[in-house]
């Protein structure tokens, strides 16, 4: 689904990207983890070209995002992005903010976008608050309503960029909730995250970051299981986290 080749990136000297590769198949959970400052956040918008990169190429389902042909907001449509901290557009209902780009990028009628809304609601467990604006809603609400908002595009893969680190800590688990049942069904996710606990239940392979690089790329229990067997770094940041 995502092939990442030799990817580097620089903001001005600073190297924030240095040759990362991996890939990404259908039907995979993928949590992307490491210490503040990594490129996990980073690498992870270089997936839908919101991050711009500096050389290598990234394939999304046969599409090289770095081709000149490439229309970048088509296949951004078919991409789900989640962010830290929401953003929805405050002035819109929730059902307004489900129905925008259903009309405006996938040219689908109104009702038809208000239906595909309700449906996903109903997913996420949200169907009562489709009238209110975020303003009325929890924090953990209103990222729900986001992780609804990405899937009434009908995306190939869905993106998490720490979605629950913006939360209260009673909310992080309804978001978690969400995402473990998009993971049940088959969702395509590529999560980056500090839930451990997250990443130990419901993701397939781990890739660990640090300075700008992919040091460890591995299946789950692998990473948490096996840990005299990783990468001094990874192995100084498990002992850390897996003494809590």
């Amino acid at each position: 689904m995502i092939q990442v080749r030799n990817v580097s990136k620089w903001y001005g000297s600073f190297q924030v990207l240095n040759d990362c590769s991996c890939s990404i198949a259908k039907g995979e959970v993928v949590v992307v983890c490491g210490p503040s400052g990594s490129g996990k956040s980073t690498l992870l918008k270089t997936f839908n070209a919101l991050e711009p990169f500096g050389q290598g190429d990234v394939v999304v389902d046969g599409v090289s995002l770095s081709a000149p042909s490439t229309k970048l907001a088509q296949l951004r449509a078919r991409v789900g992005m989640v962010f830290q901290h929401f953003e929805l557009f405050p002035h819109l209902s929730v059902m307004g903010n489900l129905t925008l780009a259903q009309t405006k990028v996938l040219g689908r009628d109104v009702e038809t976008a208000r239906a595909r809304g309700l449906q996903v609601l109903e997913r996420v467990g949200l169907s009562e608050q489709k009238d209110k604006f975020p303003a009325q809603l929890s924090g953990g609400q209103q990222q729900r309503v986001a992780i609804a908002r990405a899937l009434c595009m009908d995306p190939i893969v869905m993106l998490f960029d720490e979605p629950t680190s913006a939360l209260d800590p009673e909310m992080v688990g309804e978001v978690l909730e969400v995402m473990v049942k998009l993971a049940s069904e088959g969702m395509t996710m590529v999560c980056v995250t500090h839930e451990m606990g997250f990443a130990r239940r419901v993701s397939n392979r781990v890739i660990f970051m640090d300075q700008g690089r992919i040091v460890e790329d591995c299946p789950t229990e692998a990473f948490f299981g096996e840990t005299a067997k990783r990468a001094p770094r990874a192995q100084e940041f498990l002992s850390k986290i897996l003494q809590h």
